[in-house]
């Protein structure tokens, strides 16, 4: 292995298929860049905690959050950590060109047909920030797709998702797609099915590009240490 261990951290579930679809995509990670040594840990409901993998590593190790925006968890729980630990924190994923693919790709899977309008439902922060983040990301979606996209929430946040689906039902006068901006199954995801849309597309897990945007921000953080 050479360069700095690689820390991929996540928010943690309860639903053991969210650690399974971490771990995917670690084993992604890998398998496009094996030289890394890449290590996941969870924020909470995990019995490997970040502070125990940090510990584990050492000083010099580079986070990265397996996050879609900035919020709390970011700011509270990972950057202190891992600056204590002596660890470089790289931004989260999103927004980015390469989640835009992981998007598509996830709508394309559940059968949406090219042009549907969509709702681009993330987890949802306090965090004015992050929902700026999420606006950029379904910008980002809408000139890919060249249509439709509104941002909803699953939990913080407005509008709710069965809220955003049934308002741009009414605009389009026409079926309507729900985008998960989710990273794994879990309760917010399972929220999605019972949301009014017609199609909802699977987390983006383990896509190659989601694997792919990992390394890229893990090369960013080393190279501008």
């Amino acid at each position: 292995m050479t360069g700095p261990a690689l820390v991929a951290v996540a928010h943690g579930s309860t639903d053991p298929a969210a650690a399974d679809a971490v771990s995917a995509l670690a084993q992604e990670v890998r398998r496009l860049a094996p030289v890394l040594d890449i290590r996941t840990a969870f924020v909470q409901h995990a019995e490997h905690t970040f502070g125990q993998q940090l510990a584990e590593t050492g000083p010099g190790a580079i986070v990265v959050p397996l996050l879609l925006s900035t919020g709390y968890h970011l700011t509270s729980d990972i950057a202190p950590a891992a600056v204590a630990a002596g660890a470089r924190v790289a931004p989260p994923l999103g927004p980015d060109d390469l989640l835009t693919v992981a998007l598509v790709a996830r709508l394309r899977e559940a059968g949406v047909p090219q042009g549907t309008p969509a709702v681009l439902a993330a987890a949802g922060s306090t965090d004015p920030f992050a929902e700026h983040a999420v606006a950029d990301q379904a910008k980002l979606l809408a000139a890919e797709t060249r249509a439709p996209v509104i941002t909803a929430f699953a939990a913080a946040g407005r509008p709710t998702v069965p809220q955003a689906v049934a308002a741009l039902r009414a605009a389009t006068m026409g079926p309507v797609a729900i985008a998960s901006y989710l990273l794994a199954p879990g309760q917010f995801h399972d929220r999605l099915q019972h949301a009014g849309a017609n199609w909802v597309s699977q987390p983006l897990a383990a896509h190659p590009a989601v694997a792919a945007l990992v390394i890229d921000r893990y090369r960013a953080a080393r190279l501008a240490a």
